[in-house]
């Protein structure tokens, strides 16, 4: 039975953690997928990637209001694809070498625990003085009849595909709905979106997943309050049953994307029986500085909360190394709030408090809207329907949220995760900085005058 100082479960943010300042222990990591995990191999970056094409296609096609009449002739998916992966997968083998490489012993078939801070990997059992777990999560597969007995894909593998879908169905209406939305429609699939709930990405502050549905209803068949009841395959693709309040529907269509969400990976690592606590949704229950209910077993990223954020896991990797290092200086992740974008067409970020949030939990708030249209750069780009909207608390003068939908929306919002973060007052961020003229940040700096 190997025993090891550190055994990390997982190559995504786990891998990560095995810094020089690590070196000294014997160490094992543990990936029966590929290194890199979700991010580099089937979320943020290659969809990203995805994004930027989009965006240029879209922006061509728009340009006429700007005088400038453009066509795009043709989307080679297949250039764009294997530009993409062309980049991406040599990485698995490059990073599994490098562990190998320098004295870290890499496991490749997935684990299991069998008891506390013992774990079953093939044929071996291995043990060590820390675990850090960080399995990650996978797409959800909703329990909709039919859907086993027709081919239907998910975030993992719609970026594979050999060629764009004439139609596509989308079941959900969240981030990998909205970017994958975006992206087929602008490479010329006939897009439905079924979204169960009255509006698309319903976390969003309210007045942005309006405009937000508004926008996408303009570009795509957009079905609200609705809910897919079966699924079957045809000659030509699927065909889906939807209950809508106006009735059922039938939709047909070539292809069939279910993006409803994420579910941790503890129930294939059997966390269970490594006596590790678990809330309601399956995350390992950790408490602030990422310790888990057994002591030497720590847990982070996707596996450990909610947020499914890949600059949430980066810190918390960092927060984790540090109390590795310094038992006697355990430390709590120290930032405040979890900022996010949504990587469509428009753009939209977010940090904070929504509105709806506030008045819900009658946090006294005061509120403003600025368009982009209000200023010179958004003159510039002809834009009528893109917004910053900043929530403030009126007797500390602090912003407590900040919510942009449109062109550039996750670049404009860090001054304000900066501001938030170091409990700048209204008054420093919007008077005592110069911001530059004309650009898009003025649009930042009249919503935080107008509060």
């Amino acid at each position: 039975m190997p025993h090891y100082d550190l055994v990390v479960l997982g190559a995504g943010s786990g891998n990560m953690l095995l810094d020089d300042e690590l070196a000294p222990l014997r160490s094992a990591v543990v990936e029966p997928d590929r290194f890199g995990g979700t991010c580099l191999n089937r979320g943020c970056i290659p969809s990203k990637m995805f994004v930027v094409a989009a965006d240029a296609a879209e922006d061509a096609r728009a340009a006429a209001r700007l005088g400038v009449h453009a066509t795009v002739e043709h989307v080679d998916w297949k250039a764009v694809r294997d530009r993409v992966f062309h980049r991406i997968d040599p990485q698995h083998e490059s990073a599994l070498n490098y562990r190998r490489e320098n004295g870290i012993d890499v496991y490749t078939e997935a684990a299991r625990f069998v008891a506390p801070k013992v774990v079953r990997v093939g044929g071996e059992r291995l043990t060590a003085d820390i675990f850090v777990v960080a399995v990650g999560s996978r797409p959800v597969v909703p329990d909709i009849p039919g859907l086993d007995t027709v081919p239907f894909h998910t975030s993992d593998t719609i970026m594979r595909i050999d060629e764009v879908p004439a139609s596509t169905v989308v079941i959900g209406g969240g981030f990998i709905a909205a970017e994958f939305g975006h992206v087929l429609g602008a490479f010329g699939s006939d897009i439905t979106i079924v979204q169960r709930g009255p509006r698309l990405l319903m976390e969003e502050d309210e007045q942005v997943s309006a405009r937000f549905t508004e926008l996408a209803s303009r570009r795509h068949r957009v079905l609200l309050d609705a809910v897919v009841t079966s699924v079957e395959g045809d000659a030509d693709g699927v065909t889906v049953t939807v209950t809508c309040p106006s009735g059922d529907q039938v939709l047909r269509a070539a292809a069939l994307l279910v993006s409803v969400g994420r579910r941790p990976n503890t129930d294939r690592l059997d966390a269970a029986a490594g006596g590790l606590d678990l809330d309601r949704h399956g995350h390992i229950v950790t408490d602030g500085a990422y310790r888990t209910s057994v002591p030497g077993v720590w847990a982070l990223g996707d596996t450990a909360n909610h947020f499914q954020l890949k600059h949430m896991a980066n810190a918390e990797v960092r927060l984790v190394r540090h109390n590795l290092l310094h038992p006697e200086d355990v430390r709590t992740l120290p930032h405040k709030v979890a900022p996010h974008a949504v990587f469509t067409s428009p753009q939209i970020a977010s940090v904070g408090l929504t509105e709806q949030d506030a008045r819900r939990d009658h946090i006294d708030h005061v509120v403003s809207v600025r368009a982009y249209g209000d200023a010179a750069y958004g003159w510039a780009l002809e834009d009528t329907t893109s917004f910053v909207k900043i929530l403030a608390d009126p007797v500390r003068r602090t912003i407590l949220g900040a919510h942009i939908i449109g062109p550039q929306a996750a670049t404009l919002v860090q001054p304000l995760i900066q501001a938030m973060e170091l409990d700048l007052t209204l008054d420093r961020i919007a008077r005592d900085v110069l911001y530059i003229h004309p650009a898009l940040t003025e649009v930042v700096e009249q919503a935080l005058l107008g509060l």
